[in-house]
């Protein structure tokens, strides 16, 4: 497969791949066990057919765990087979045979390339869609269903154009004591109240049941009411649905657009979805770091074998989720913007890492 690589590069990328691919292999292992114990009262309750636990769950499901910690992986995958070469005195023999510390690193490279490229491509087109059915097949079978009760809902759905809902229940998708205000600038064009607005998934439109309203032109005021009418307004039940299962079904251009749309409303929410977008972008970018950092931490040779540089790594590991988990919080309470909570701990990181590199031994 690599043939066209000088050999050197040929051995590094193929312990590098090997052992990322089979440290995958072994926890999807782990972590379908342990699902299939947690969810298996729920797949005989529901009497559900093999072929949609295996196809439409399973199937789904681990793109989106092996793209979750590709980055660690990777991390923990490095480390791993770098110490066993650096115990085995490998890589004292290529610095020894005139290979340069910074050449050694080019198939690493080559190797972190190609695991950025795919988790960028996962995360951004392949699971969205996967995540559809497998949302999907957890609403219908697994667990509780998700039913919004938001009050006192606020959003522009045009530009000028205004509504509210006292409150909006997202199991029969009805928004109680409805009002939609139109306005020109400043001044208000139209105002429609309702007892409640009701969604027709047949006609993709809104019934405002029980209206009244008033249509104001200069000085000049007209009312009207009714029982019923059917209206199309840029709103539709997926904008009160469970955010994080929005965003996980929704590829790099409807998330944008999405985001888009969602500004245009006034959405407090487009924060959510905007680190959302800049973590399918940050995390790909982590597997670089993520690859020098692992080579300077485990190339140089320990007494008492690999143990050490392991649990090295793995701590390293910790610190970074830790602080992802910090900065990410920080964006979502609006504290920070979401581009630089997202990115702050690969800055941070990426220096520890050219510090390291130029501090290990060549």
């Amino acid at each position: 497969m690599f043939s066209f690589l000088p050999i050197l590069d040929r051995y590094i990328l193929k312990k590098f791949l090997g052992t990322f691919f089979f440290s995958i292999l072994l926890i999807i292992c782990i972590v379908i066990v342990f699902d299939i114990s947690e969810k298996i009262e729920d797949f005989i309750t529901h009497d559900i057919p093999l072929k949609e636990i295996v196809f439409d769950y399973y199937v789904n499901f681990i793109p989106y765990f092996v793209n979750l910690f590709a980055y660690l992986f990777t991390f923990i995958a490095v480390i791993f087979f770098t110490s066993r070469l650096a115990a085995r005195t490998e890589i004292v023999a290529m610095l020894s045979g005139g290979v340069s510390f910074y050449r050694l690193l080019r198939p690493y490279m080559i190797g972190a390339t190609m695991i950025a490229v795919l988790s960028f491509v996962l995360s951004n087109y392949i699971i969205p869609e996967a995540n559809k059915k497998r949302l999907e097949f957890e609403s219908k079978y697994v667990g509780s269903h998700f039913v919004n009760m938001d009050q006192n809902i606020h959003r522009q759905v045009a530009p000028g154009v205004f509504i509210y809902m006292e409150r909006y229940n997202s199991e029969n998708n009805v928004g109680t004591r409805f009002t939609l205000e139109k306005f020109s600038g400043m001044e208000l064009k139209m105002k429609i109240s309702a007892r409640e607005i009701r969604w027709d998934s047949t006609t993709s439109k809104w019934s405002i049941v029980d209206y009244s309203g008033r249509i104001i032109n200069g000085d000049k005021e007209r009312l009207f009411k009714g029982a019923q009418i059917d209206t199309v307004i840029n709103l539709s039940p997926k904008d009160f649905g469970r955010v994080q299962n929005v965003m996980e079904s929704m590829n790099s251009t409807e998330l944008s657009q999405y985001i888009a749309n969602e500004k245009i409303k006034g959405s407090e929410n487009v924060h959510l979805y905007e680190i959302e977008k800049q973590r399918r972008i940050a995390f790909p970018f982590a597997t670089f770091i993520m690859t020098i950092l692992g080579v300077a931490v485990s190339s140089r040779k320990v007494r008492g074998g690999i143990g050490k540089q392991l649990g090295i790594g793995i701590a390293m590991s910790f610190v970074f989720i830790f602080f992802m988990q910090i900065f990410t919080s920080y964006a979502s309470s609006g504290v920070m913007h979401p581009a630089v909570a997202v990115w702050i701990p690969n800055a941070i990181f990426a220096l520890i890492a050219a510090y390291m590199i130029r501090t290990a031994p060549k």
